[in-house]
């Protein structure tokens, strides 16, 4: 599987299953999306904002939810092998992603794996482990929440003198080796803890020295 990041604002994602896996999917996409729950019951866990619809749907029913919101993912996470499997193929024949949240290890053509997701503004990490062992997922996203922090900030300074460098008429490798210089510097990090006048300050001294 090849990892890709997909922008989901402004899209609708259905998740057909109200369990606790269903509400995890669900918190996790109406952060960006419309996103709405189809399932008879459900479970005493937050979905977030999505929107909940009490109904129970059958096979043939399925397709109908899919034809109707037209969403661009479809998760499929109820108990039932057959509605699951339903969701997965009017998912597939109206285009759209599939999530088969009941499915471990291999995967069929074309679905799609939720990784376990770390952010810091708009620095994303993820990792995933082609659904086989979510545990070690959770396990690798708790240790690389600490190596992130700060990274959002970090990329939010690079971006502005990107800009700056690139008006100013400096060369693309001249950019890179300043802009290199300035991630890997831990004056400029710890700087950024301090505050973002700081951090520019301290990024200026390291590109003069890069110059000199």
């Amino acid at each position: 599987m090849i990892p890709l990041l997909h922008d989901f604002e402004g899209e609708t994602v259905l998740v057909v299953g109200g369990g606790p896996v269903g509400a995890r999917k669900a918190r996790r996409f109406a952060r960006e999306a419309r996103t709405v729950v189809v399932s008879p019951a459900f479970a005493d866990r937050d979905f977030g904002d999505a929107e909940l619809v009490r109904a129970a749907p059958t096979p043939d029913d399925v397709r109908e939810w899919v034809d109707r919101l037209a969403p661009a993912l479809v998760v499929a996470a109820t108990d039932d092998d057959a509605v699951n499997e339903a969701a997965e193929t009017a998912a597939r024949d109206a285009g759209a992603l599939v999530n088969r949240a009941d499915r471990a290890g291999g995967r069929d053509a074309g679905s799609v794996v939720v990784p376990a997701t770390v952010r810091d503004g708009s620095v994303v990490a993820a990792v995933a482990t082609g659904g086989a062992a979510p545990a070690l997922s959770k396990e690798l996203r708790r240790r690389i929440e600490a190596e992130v922090e700060g990274a959002g900030a970090m990329a939010d300074l690079v971006a502005e003198i990107r800009a700056e460098q690139k008006d100013a008429g400096v060369s693309a490798t001249a950019r890179r080796e300043r802009v290199r210089a300035v991630v890997s510097s831990p004056e400029v990090w710890k700087a950024l803890q301090e505050g973002a006048s700081n951090a520019r300050q301290e990024a200026t001294r390291v590109m003069e020295e890069i110059d000199d």
